[in-house]
């Protein structure tokens, strides 16, 4: 880790098993350790879903070490942003932090033909999250 990133990020969802799993791998995969990367879950899951470890293999990034953790105060008090995936009243909020909600489909359940797609989507919006992250630090 960088001694000083940019910014430090949680990724918010409920199972901590998709959604939120594809985001931090990509934002870490594209970020390196410009940024901190973190994600969590209101009710975390057993397992990162086979489906999005499978969407994420196929583009070179590999997340199938990562496992669902609990949304801990903590995490959310050391992060700069919290982008929340479909968690609702369960995410705490906190002054000063920057909160994001990202209306993604939840592909829990799914095969890949429906997660490739919703993988697509968060990289597009992690693209768009580094930008900012950077273009607010140059300001």
């Amino acid at each position: 880790m960088s001694s000083n990133p940019l910014a430090s990020v949680l990724f918010v969802c409920v199972h901590n098993a998709g959604r939120s799993q594809m985001a931090a791998g990509f934002l870490h995969h594209l970020a390196g350790d410009r940024i901190e990367v973190r994600s969590a879950g209101s009710v975390p899951g057993d397992r990162v879903n086979p489906a999005a470890v499978e969407a994420m293999r196929e583009i070179g990034i590999d997340i199938a070490e990562a496992k669902p953790k609990i949304l801990t105060t903590e995490a959310l008090q050391a992060s700069d942003y919290v982008i929340t995936m479909g968690c609702g009243d369960a995410c705490p909020v906190f002054p000063g932090k920057k909160y994001l909600d990202w209306a993604l489909e939840d592909p829990a359940g799914q095969g890949i033909e429906a997660v490739r797609p919703i993988r697509d989507e968060i990289k597009e919006l992690v693209e768009g999250l580094i930008e900012e992250i950077a273009s607010e630090k140059r300001a």
